[in-house]
């Protein structure tokens, strides 16, 4: 069967949960079409990360790459539509900062995803999820594997890539006391719309 590599983050910074965790654990071996998503959680290390990812794709050799990412303070999901090669921002769960730093030293400045995003936004908003675009996805952990994902993808044929930015769920929202949050069986259905919009592409 077709693999789908669906990945999220342990918590990080004041972030006690991360309810992408939740979301990949309640989709993992969800059949979509002849297509069945592996779920795993990454950790949240700028230099760990990178191997750990590239050995999650070895393992599953996915055709569909989709990694999530908590936007903690966004109330909508957001497709992301580029990475862009840099790493910068707050200190991941080891305490390492990178400031200025190349993800890869003279490769290209950025890489646009090729999931389906418009398609996803406009699902969403069928279904009604609030939803939109996103044309960052910052510099700090989610950017870095969203580079990672489109990287690997341009070096296959056929291969979809690319990153989604979710709320917070009740759970968090609740702990951290200043930021809104979804249920997570919104969060869960979702994603799950996404991956459906991506399953559709890879099938066209």
């Amino acid at each position: 069967m077709t693999k789908i590599l669906l990945t999220g983050f342990e918590p990080f910074l004041d972030y006690k949960v991360n309810p992408t965790m939740q979301v990949v654990e309640a989709l993992n071996g969800l059949t979509i079409d002849g297509y069945e998503v592996v779920s795993r959680t990454m950790v949240v290390d700028f230099e760990q990360s990178a191997t750990q990812f590239q050995q999650y794709i070895e393992e599953v050799n996915p055709s569909i790459i989709i990694s999530l990412g908590l936007a903690g303070g966004r109330y909508k999901i957001t497709p992301e539509r580029i990475a862009i090669n840099v790493k910068d921002g707050e200190p991941d769960n080891n305490g390492y900062t990178p400031i200025d730093e190349a993800i890869y030293t003279g490769e290209a400045d950025g890489h646009f995803t090729n999931l389906p995003i418009r398609n996803m936004v406009n699902t969403l908003k069928e279904a009604g999820y609030p939803s939109t675009i996103s044309n960052s996805a910052g510099t700090y952990l989610c950017n870095n594997i969203m580079y990672e994902g489109i990287r690997y993808a341009k070096s296959r044929d056929a291969v979809l890539a690319g990153f989604i930015h979710i709320p917070a769920n009740f759970e968090l929202s609740i702990a951290h006391g200043r930021i809104p949050g979804w249920h997570t069986r919104d969060l869960v259905d979702a994603v799950k719309l996404c991956i459906e919009e991506s399953v559709r592409e890879a099938k066209r």
